[in-house]
């Protein structure tokens, strides 16, 4: 992966600066995550935000995007919070949103951060992400894999289409980002099975799965998991790499260069965390992307950051 500047690089760079940079940005890229709607430190999560891939312009919109999201997460999984309290709360992020004087200042700063880029509006993807934040405070379980996409579409979808928009990219498919984001979410409720149950009450695997499975609800708070709940986390993932395969046409469709080497390197962390959770038992221990899968990852969007251009238009 390339390290990216303000101005336009030139793509005739010796081996040894390339793989100088791609260290640099790794270790950058590590410390953060896209907006995901799970409570954690940001150095436990998986793919980055505000990445030096991005054009330096547009790195302030996406961390004030991401500020806002955050807020909404603390707010929606603070365990300590009353009901009552975080949907006050998300209302105030919303009001800031949509302009209100008494809104959260943070909603203010994204959509200042968008007018100073010319993309005034695109706040409408955190609004949207709300939808998902109100449902995390009811803790109400997904039935189905139908209902936990459809929860997804609110929880996830929007920041893909926000990058989208926020670059410009009228022509990409839309339907792709969205099954990378769907994707990218469910195998962050997979990561997160036991923490999810444990301190929140909440159930992602689709409850019609973890009945055909035989599987309990309660085995998710045990220290392992059972063979029935292995059986349904395995058919969230042959679902989920359907996800991932629509997912792969994307990159293609996207004009800006930077953005489209961030791409490479999401869906890349994606099918080397979809093959871990094969590997490993999520309850057993934290199983997320390694070293060797950033630096594969970082390989992968230094490539699609050298490639010519593909069309003009967006923003390289």
């Amino acid at each position: 992966m390339l390290s990216i500047s303000a101005h336009r690089e030139g793509v005739g760079r010796s081996s040894a600066r390339m793989s100088e940079d791609m260290e640099k940005v790794v270790k950058t890229e590590q410390r953060g995550a896209m907006p995901q709607p799970r409570r954690r430190a940001a150095e436990t999560e998986n793919v980055p935000v505000g990445s030096l891939l991005l054009p330096a312009p547009l790195r302030d919109p996406v961390r004030a995007f991401y500020a806002v999201v955050r807020a909404a997460d603390d707010i929606a999984d603070d365990p300590e919070m009353r009901i009552e309290d975080k949907q006050a709360g998300l209302d105030r992020i919303e009001a800031g949103l949509r302009g209100a004087g008494e809104g959260d200042p943070r909603g203010h700063a994204l959509r200042d951060a968008l007018r100073a880029v010319g993309r005034a509006g695109l706040e409408r993807h955190a609004i949207a992400m709300l939808v998902a934040f109100r449902a995390d405070i009811e803790a109400r379980p997904c039935e189905s894999w139908a209902e936990l996409r459809a929860y997804c579409r609110s929880s996830a979808n929007p920041v893909g289409r926000f990058l989208l928009d926020l670059h410009g990219e009228t022509g990409a498919d839309r339907d792709a980002a969205d099954a990378l984001c769907t994707a990218l979410q469910v195998l962050n409720h997979l990561q997160d099975l036991g923490e999810d149950w444990r301190d929140l009450g909440r159930v992602y695997l689709p409850l019609d799965w973890l009945r055909a499975a035989g599987a309990d609800v309660g085995d998710l708070g045990g220290a392992v998991l059972t063979p029935p709940l292995r059986a349904a986390v395995n058919r969230a993932l042959d679902a989920n790499a359907g996800l991932l395969a629509r997912a792969a046409t994307l990159p293609r469709t996207v004009r800006a260069r930077r953005l489209r080497a961030e791409i490479e390197v999401i869906a890349t962390l994606a099918a080397r965390l979809q093959l871990r959770l094969r590997r490993a038992d999520p309850l057993a221990g934290r199983v997320a992307p390694n070293r060797g899968d950033w630096l594969r990852a970082g390989l992968r969007g230094g490539l699609a950051l050298i490639a010519p251009q593909r069309a003009p238009g967006g923003t390289a």
